[in-house]
């Protein structure tokens, strides 16, 4: 049955509209705007496009790539590396926090240790990952879980810890067991949150993968950054970066996607 709406709803929801379409436009705008200074700065000769590069350039690097039938290979390797530790991370993220959560020994015991981790320098442990792992993608895997877990698990155990106290108390009172209080309340309670860590691991999830294709790769994005800069090629540096902007603004777009669906679900 289609809903009807008052002559003032209708009147917000087109200012609504209106407001979203002006935000895309302004980011759009600002974004050509920038890329046209940066193009006009190099062709006029204000700075050196060898040094700089410019959007020009790293289109023809692109179809370069493209050309070559490297272009989707490198970021289908990149990808696909990020993918799975992300994925990896977040699972064993939210189990630990969960674990943490159920029993106050084990999180006073491991608390400090996970803190002490969070603080490690990841790449420090670049040369211990090449020899337990190798020079494969395993390695790289690894260090993009490496470094998102430890985020996911404090990221959630927060979550988990910040639920409402008089709730707790209330399904307590009426005989709810932990994990009742953990299907019913904790776990809806802490769904913004996980949400947020998702946002959040979106960007540790590239910065561990392209940090272990600096250490150990022979493909992807980070492979073509490092080739790069070793040989000069700095528009190939360049391109390399654009493309993982991209593929990370597109990896947060779906994360918001994802927000949107559980919000609507929530609100039905």
């Amino acid at each position: 049955m289609k809903k009807e709406f008052s002559l003032e709803h209708r009147r917000y929801l087109a200012k609504k509209k209106q407001n979203a379409a002006l935000v895309w436009a302004l980011r759009f705008g600002i974004l050509a705007l920038l890329l046209g200074i940066w193009e006009a700065v190099t062709a006029f000769g204000w700075a050196d496009p060898f040094l700089t590069s410019s959007p020009s350039r790293i289109c023809k690097t692109i179809m370069s790539l493209y050309s070559d039938g490297t272009l989707f290979y490198h970021i289908g390797v990149t990808l696909l590396e990020t993918l799975i530790g992300f994925a990896i991370a977040v699972v064993l993220g939210c189990a630990v926090a969960l674990l943490l959560w159920w029993s106050e020994t084990v999180r006073k015991v491991l608390e400090p240790y996970i803190v002490v981790l969070n603080a490690l320098p990841k790449i420090a442990l670049g040369p211990l990952i090449i020899i337990w792992f190798g020079t494969g993608s395993e390695a790289i895997v690894f260090m993009t879980v490496l470094v998102g877990i430890i985020v996911a698990t404090l990221h959630m155990l927060n979550a988990f810890m910040a639920t409402d106290g008089g709730k707790l108390l209330l399904l307590r009172s009426m005989g709810a067991g932990k994990l009742q209080i953990l299907q019913k309340l904790v776990i809806p309670s802490s769904l913004p949150s996980f949400i947020s860590m998702l946002k959040v691991n979106v960007g540790m999830a590239w910065i561990g993968s392209i940090m272990g294709e600096y250490i150990v790769s022979r493909a992807g994005l980070g492979y073509l950054i490092v080739y790069g800069g070793q040989v000069f090629k700095l528009d190939l540096v360049m391109s390399a970066t654009f493309i993982l902007c991209i593929l990370a603004a597109g990896m947060y777009a779906l994360v918001v996607l994802l927000e949107k669906v559980i919000v609507k679900n929530a609100e039905s």
